[in-house]
């Protein structure tokens, strides 16, 4: 995910186009083997003497790509599994082979392992303007930081532990930092600006991969791509710019996702003009959680089941007519509102096209839920709330905390500052295929019929109040029936994986995808 502190902000006052950004996307170490060389053979350390910069008009021109390289060990049931972690920089290059940007990456690959058939997957956070360090340090990697979300107690730094959930015995991970955020930067003469467009920021990506997978001859391993929020944008542009190259994509996965701009009511701002029903299921699932909804059961999968039904049939033409005319409906579907979200019919009334910034500061009093995680929460006027949302705020510092720290232990030093969120999205440009807004569904489909045979996974939090799960299936459902995709919800937040009780589930749905898509038992 992309986590911003400064997207609320951005939000109250941008245009709609502007507003497409707030989709962004969001300690100490301890336990397990942290040496430069965990299992004996040889690490090596890079003290790497560039100055990075994620302003729009920054420019590399001398551009290194020496890693850190360091080699440990994780026990995944009764399984130990060696890895090699390898940090630094690789250049994209375009079709003539000249340099375009220095992509800083962390790359954890299974030592032995045949490369024809060891997948690998590349990870990439969203923003526009996030550093991959949500994925990287709270996903699937070896380790990752320990945040007991949804609650707010744990202390930072966040505890950095061996990760029982880790993808590294199903896949070889690469995570990714987009031009201009983490320590990713152009080369001269191009600068970061040139790669802040949709198309654009896909392309140099495309060109990532494909002189990633040649220098550590990858190229005929199975490849996947995985995005989370922007993130998500990003990658179905990606896979089709890879399968029209060339380049086979056994698979897609598609993690707290916005494929469509256009149809998600939160791009509007302040002022309504997109239909909000995709957002109603997760109001009610958000509801449940603080026990106010009092059509709310023990049974969430049923409760979002009946709102989801209702959000189709019923809902969404009341919000249509409102939003053409200003008509409510009749009282009674106000109180069914009433009593799937446990939001006051006063609200309803005033707002009743709900998007999710008045739902959450409206439905608790004097209470600032979570954007990214409506399960989290923090009183008015206290430090949790002082950015307008509590769950960037909560787990923000222990991510910056601990990227200073772990870089240097995979054996890579640099001087500047890991940029978690820079400002591109201030000036991305969003427009794609003639429309002012991406709208990558008909990249996925594209992708899917230049490769039938690619899956597609799509990965979400019920209580994620950005990327809504059920606008999710509605845009899907665009595919059509028989399109080789599988979705799959869970309690949690924009970055679900930080859930305890939903990550092993998560793994498990990735463990059966990748087996599905490569054809293995």
């Amino acid at each position: 995910m992309a986590l911003f502190q400064t997207v609320l902000r951005i939000a109250r006052s941008a245009a709609p186009a502007a507003l497409a950004a707030l989709v962004a996307g969001c300690g100490g170490s301890g336990g397990g083997d942290d040496s430069i060389d965990g299992s004996g053979g040889g690490g090596t350390q890079f003290i790497d003497a560039n100055h990075y910069s994620a302003a729009a008009g920054a420019s590399l021109s001398t551009p290194s790509e020496a890693t850190g390289v360091t080699h440990r060990t994780l026990t995944l049931g009764a399984s130990t599994i060696a890895y090699t972690a390898t940090a630094g920089h690789l250049s994209a290059l375009d079709a003539s082979q000249a340099p375009e940007a220095s992509i800083f990456y962390v790359a954890y690959t299974a030592d032995g392992a045949a490369a024809a058939t060891r997948p690998v997957t590349f990870f990439f956070n969203g923003g526009p303007g996030s550093a991959s360090i949500w994925l990287h340090l709270g996903s699937f990697a070896p380790r990752r930081l320990s945040t007991g979300v949804p609650a707010t107690t744990q202390a930072v730094p966040f505890p950095y532990v061996d990760n029982a959930e880790s993808l590294i015995d199903t896949s070889d991970l690469v995570f990714v930092d987009a031009v201009g955020t983490g320590l990713s930067e152009a080369i001269s003469p191009r600068t970061n600006q040139d790669f802040w467009g949709v198309d654009k920021d896909a392309a140099v990506l495309r060109d990532f991969i494909q002189r990633w997978l040649a220098v550590n001859g990858r190229s005929a391993s199975p490849l996947f791509v995985f995005g989370e929020s922007y993130g998500s944008t990003r990658v179905p542009v990606l896979a089709r710019l890879l399968e029209t190259a060339g380049q086979r994509v056994h698979g897609v996965v598609e993690l707290s996702s916005i494929v469509d701009y256009n149809s998600n009511c939160s791009v509007s701002g302040g002022t309504p003009t997109i239909n909000c029903a995709g957002f109603l299921p997760s109001y009610a699932a958000v509801g449940d959680w603080w026990h106010v909804a009092s059509s709310g059961t023990s049974d969430l999968d049923a409760d979002i089941a009946a709102v989801r039904s209702y959000a189709d049939a019923t809902y969404r033409p009341d919000a249509d007519a409102w939003l053409a005319n200003g008509t409510l409906p009749p009282a009674d579907h106000i109180a069914a509102l009433v009593a799937f979200t446990g939001l006051g019919a006063g609200t309803w009334q005033q707002r009743f096209d709900m998007d999710f910034d008045t739902f959450r500061h409206h439905l608790i009093s004097n209470t600032t839920l979570g954007v990214y995680d409506g399960r989290m929460s923090a009183l008015v006027g206290t430090p949790l709330a002082a950015d307008d949302d509590p769950s960037n705020s909560f787990v923000e510092p222990g991510f910056q905390s601990e990227i200073r720290t772990l870089l240097p232990e995979l054996g890579y030093t640099n001087p500047s500052t890991y940029v978690l969120s820079s400002n591109a999205i201030a000036s991305w440009d969003f427009s794609h295929a003639g429309r002012a807004l991406p709208d990558v569904v008909p990249d996925l489909g594209a992708a899917l019929a230049l490769d039938p045979q690619m899956k597609v996974l799509f990965l979400g939090g019920e209580h994620d109040l950005i990327t809504p799960f059920h606008q999710t299936e509605l845009d899907v459902a665009r595919l059509g029936a028989g399109a080789p995709v599988a979705l799959h919800f869970h309690p949690g937040g924009h970055m679900t994986y930080l859930d305890d009780g939903s990550r092993p589930l998560m793994k498990a749905e990735l463990a059966a995808f990748y087996a599905s898509a490569t054809g293995a038992r």
